[in-house]
């Protein structure tokens, strides 16, 4: 089905592309799209070279579809209502954190398919590196290390913390490890936390420890595993941890340069380009 001339391009269309990070130096661009969605709704397709997206305006209402070869979308992977305060900037965060890993993951997985395991860590390897580049631009001190479980970067900031990013091959996209003062994941953590599900009030704190208080007052979104750890998210989301190394900070309250190691798993290298200012 191909668009009609005279249907508008979608106004959210191009400051949609313009939060989506250049990958291998390809900048999202803006175009109409080969096929209509909803009728007579406002439509215009985004794409990076590699991965597209079907944006879809109507009734009030953003709806963000992958454009998949030889699958008609019925379903959209990141919608938003246009009279929140910013529907655009949500649905960017949406595309971030759920909707490019999952297009990366599928096209890694046609790779394996279609030329082997090996080509397919390949890509994913080059992913890594992208990220890589842009931690150096940034100013990290990042080392290639091989992991037990795969190959990853290293690095440390000026505040004493250590962060490690890794490519492990039976799991999908990439992961990121921390250990280091509570407060060096304050910047980063809002970039990977769900938005809110229904009124802040709802989110009361857990008093379990000094420290699950401490964690679920700043990031009501984190859930409480028990008086040393926390954790977030659900699949297809950012999933993770932050736990207390030493069970003797239990019961004392916690300060911004207390001690702790997290880990989060399933990040698109998309997402981690848009955080890198957080991670060094």
């Amino acid at each position: 089905m191909s668009v009609s001339a005279a249907v508008a391009h979608a106004a959210a269309a191009a400051p949609l592309a313009a939060l989506l990070p250049a990958r291998r130096g390809v900048q999202w661009s803006v175009g109409p799209a080969p096929y209509g969605i909803r009728p007579n709704a406002a439509t215009s397709r985004i794409t990076d070279g590699r991965r597209a997206l079907i944006v879809v305006e109507q009734g009030g209402r953003t709806e963000v579809y992958a454009d998949r070869p030889d699958v008609f979308p019925v379903i959209p992977d990141a919608s938003a209502d246009t009279s929140e305060p910013d529907p655009v900037a949500a649905l960017a965060a949406r595309i971030l954190r759920t909707v490019l890993p999952a297009l990366d993951q599928e096209a890694a997985a046609e790779l394996a398919y279609t030329r082997g395991r090996e080509k397919a860590l390949a890509a994913r390897a080059a992913d890594l590196q992208e990220v890589g580049f842009a931690l150096l631009d940034h100013g990290a001190p990042v080392d290639v290390v091989e992991g037990a479980a795969g190959p990853g970067l290293m690095w440390t900031t000026d505040q004493g913390a250590a962060w490690g990013l890794w490519l492990y091959p039976v799991t999908p996209n990439l992961t990121l490890t921390y250990e280091g003062p509570v407060s060096g994941l304050y910047g980063l953590l809002p970039v990977l936390l769900p938005p809110l599900d229904g009124p802040a009030a709802s989110y009361l704190p857990d008093v379990t420890s000094g420290f699950t208080w401490h964690m679920t007052t700043r990031f009501p979104q984190l859930r409480t595993v028990d008086p040393d750890e926390v954790e977030f998210g659900r699949d297809p989301e950012p999933t993770g941890f932050v736990a207390l190394p030493a069970r003797s900070h239990r019961r004392a309250l916690l300060e911004d340069s207390a001690p702790v190691a997290a880990e989060v798993g399933s990040l698109g290298a998309d997402l981690l380009l848009t955080a890198v200012s957080h991670l060094v």
